[in-house]
Parts: C-alpha cells; structure tokens; sequence
C-alpha cells in the first residue's frame, strides 16, 4: 500500500501494467519467432487484426476531438493560427531529419564495400512500388483530402480526410454559438464513450505486438539483419541522435526533458515497436498528450497533421537509404544530385501519407529524380524493410509527440503544471 495526502492507494502490481505486458509480448514474439518460424511467420493475421482493430477507432477519436475542440472556440482564427504554426515546425524539423540523413550516410557510408553489379538486380522485386511511386504527385494528393461525401471520410480512415471534415463541421458548431449546444453536448459524451473503447481496446495490445513480432522474426529471421548489419545499425544510431540530440534540444527549449518523454510514452512506443505502426498507438497518444496539459483543439489538429505531415523517421530514411543504395552499386552522387534528393524527397514524403508501404513507395520517387541510381537497388533493403519500418515508426510517433507539446506552448495552450505532473509520474 502507498500512502499519499492521507489518502490510502492500492499500487498496482507490475504485471498488470500494460506497458509490462507488451514488452513481455515482443520479447515471447522474437523467441517465438526464432524457435518456430513457421509457426511465427502464420501468426501475421493476428497482429493485422490488432492493427485494424485500433485503427477503427481513429476516425472517432481524430472527429469527436477536434470537432469538439474547434466546436467551443469563440475565437475562430485561433484554429487557422494553430495549424500554420504546425506546418511551420514540421517543415523545419523534417528538413533536420532529411539533411541529418544525408550527412550520417556521407560520413559512414555504409553501402561503401559491397560493389554490387547493378545487371545481377532483379527489378521485379520492386515493380509494385515503383509503379504506386508515379501515382503520387502534389495535385492528386490535395484533392484527395477532400472526401466524396461527409459519412465516406470517417467510413474510409483517410486520415487528412477525417482532420478537414472535422474542422468544417467544428467551425461551423462555433459560428451557430448557443444553440448549437445540444450538439457539443452529445458529443462530448460519445467522446467519454469512445475514449473508454480506446482503453478496452489497448489491453489487446500485448497480443497483437507477440503476433506481429513473431511473424516479423519467423518470417525475415536475423539472418537478414546480419548480412546488412551496417545499414540497419547505422538508421537505429541516426534515429536514435535524433529524437536525443533534435528533438531533445526543442523539447530543453519548451522545458521539459526528451527522456521524461519517452518514459511517459513507453506504452505507446512498445506498441510501435511490436507491431511497426504508429497509428497502432495513435488515439492513447493523443489522450496522453491532452493529460500532460495540450489543448484538446491543439492535440486534434497537430497530431492528424503531423502523421501526414511530420514523418521525422521516413525522412531520416530516404536519404540514408538512398545514399546506401548509391554507394552500393557504386554511384558517386555530386553535391547537387543529394540536394535534389533532399528536395525531392520533401514533397515525396508528404504525397505518401497514409499508403500502406509508404516508406518504400517514397523512396522509390525519391530515387527516381536521380537516374544513375536504379530503382532495382531497392531489392537490396527490401528484406530488412520491416526492421526499419518499426524505427520509423517510433521515430515518426516522438516526432509528433515533441511537435504537439511544442505548438501547444507556442500557442500558449500548454498547461506546464501539468506537464510537469505527467512527465514525473504524478499525474
């Protein structure tokens, strides 16, 4: 027992923490996997179930948000103002992710040394990526956020769909005023209603992260990780510099501390690591974030945003898997052709947001700005894909997590008590 201002407080054993029981998950998932492939690689539609099933819940958690946070907004401008802000700070902190890529991948080379024969490439490997790639361009993407009908964003899952849905009919519950109220008011408690299915759903994430891992290591085994060691190690230690050293630096300047963060967040982030989504961890991401102090209307417009437009991890990606790619088959990239690159890969990564596989549909338009580069070097990574798409994940959901707190506190709509209170395990 622990007692507290009088109070006597039962501490829950550690068993039940569901944090706990997610990283038991991965690491049964990965010996699973290693004993019984097989076995691991068929447990796939059990992590796939866990996945859809948190993702069937986004589209109410991103609307009720912001629909109620804009909803009761007497200043209409503030929601503009907020999102500007967001975009602001993506394309800055995503062109640190994208440049910190390309100097990490100049200064190790880990693609130095293997001199692969670009005729031995089979580009039917790649074919499907490649071809999606020519599908993303900026027109397309815009008007697809606007959905065919008001019901087909939330059917649908579109996430910037959802967020520009949500934000019409937000504005328009603000601009009606009072008798309007009835309205915020039952959605105010379909929110309780959803955010309760939220903390029912989140105890099957142990068993989703097991499935998932399983068949990641049944399925890819180690091997593959060991004969293209270098890059994977070289993206883990680039990610790792940056959420410590980029997003650290941001989080010292809003006042509070990257590992505070990431203790906080643990839950969400084994989330990510077993199942390599992170819209696996999305609407307890965002319900933690209102905890720690955000406003609710800041919370619903920058993270939906930010999962499409701030992918710190995919951007670390392209360009340090593109220079892998190069110095492979042995390509020498001039100054200029790696700044194309780097611009290239800015609108790429944002035309990919939401595709199944995006982080290699992107970099396949990325790597066509370069010809000497052949797509069918993409064949080289594509075993060890899957690892890296969980270090995407994680990065890309801190990414957001530091974006939120950043835009909150700029907006002054960032309660620092609570903040304090929530990242030291008081709240």
């Amino acid at each position: 027992m622990e007692i507290a201002k009088g109070a006597v407080r039962e501490v829950q054993p550690v068993y039940k923490k569901l944090y706990v029981q997610v990283l038991a998950a991965v690491i049964l998932g990965v010996l699973v996997g290693l004993a019984f492939p097989t076995f691991g690689a068929g447990l796939k539609p059990l992590g796939d179930a866990f996945v859809s099933i948190v993702k069937m819940i986004i589209a109410p958690v991103i609307f009720l948000t912001v629909t109620l946070g804009l909803g009761r907004l007497k200043d209409r401008g503030e929601a503009g103002t907020v999102f500007l802000k967001a975009i602001c700070y993506f394309l800055v902190v995503s062109t640190f992710a994208l440049i910190l890529g390309l100097l990490v991948g100049n200064l190790l080379q880990p693609g130095s040394g293997m001199h692969i024969d670009k005729a031995s490439l089979d580009a039917t490997k790649v074919a499907d990526f490649a071809t999606k790639s020519h599908d993303l361009t900026i027109t397309g993407y815009l008007l697809n956020i606007i959905p065919k009908t008001w019901f087909s964003a939330l059917s649908d899952g579109d996430i910037l769909q959802i967020l520009f849905v949500a934000i019409v009919s937000g504005l328009a519950i603000s601009s009606v005023g009072e008798k309007a109220e009835p309205v915020l008011n039952f959605l105010e408690a379909a929110n309780r209603v959803v955010f309760r299915m939220v903390e029912m759903l989140m105890r099957l994430a142990p068993i989703g992260a097991f499935a998932a891992m399983a068949f990641t290591i049944g399925k890819f085994g180690i091997g593959t990780l060991v004969s293209l060691g270098t890059l994977v190690a070289t993206f883990y230690g680039t990610a790792l510099l940056f959420v410590i050293v980029v997003l650290g630096a941001i989080s010292y300047y809003c006042g509070f501390s990257i590992f505070k963060l990431i203790r906080y967040l643990k839950e969400e982030l084994l989330i990510v690591l077993g199942t390599s989504s992170s819209e696996a961890a999305l609407p307890s991401l965002m319900e933690k974030l209102q905890a720690a102090g955000c406003k609710r209307d800041v919370v619903g417009l920058v993270i939906p945003a930010g999962y499409s437009f701030n992918l710190d991890g995919t951007n670390i990606y392209m360009t340090l898997a593109s220079l892998f790619i190069a110095q492979a088959v042995g390509v020498e990239l001039s100054l200029g052709q790696q700044m194309a690159l780097v611009l290239v890969a800015m609108v790429s990564s944002k035309g990919a947001a939401g595709v199944t596989g995006s982080g290699f549909i992107v970099l396949a338009s990325t790597l066509s700005i370069v010809p000497e580069i052949p797509l069918a070097g993409m064949a080289l990574i594509l075993g060890i894909d899957r690892f890296m798409s969980e270090c995407r994940a994680l990065t890309n959901l801190m990414g957001n997590a530091v974006a939120t707190i950043f835009v909150a506190g700029w907006e002054k709509a960032l309660d620092r008590d609570a903040l304090k209170r929530a990242l030291d395990g008081k709240a």
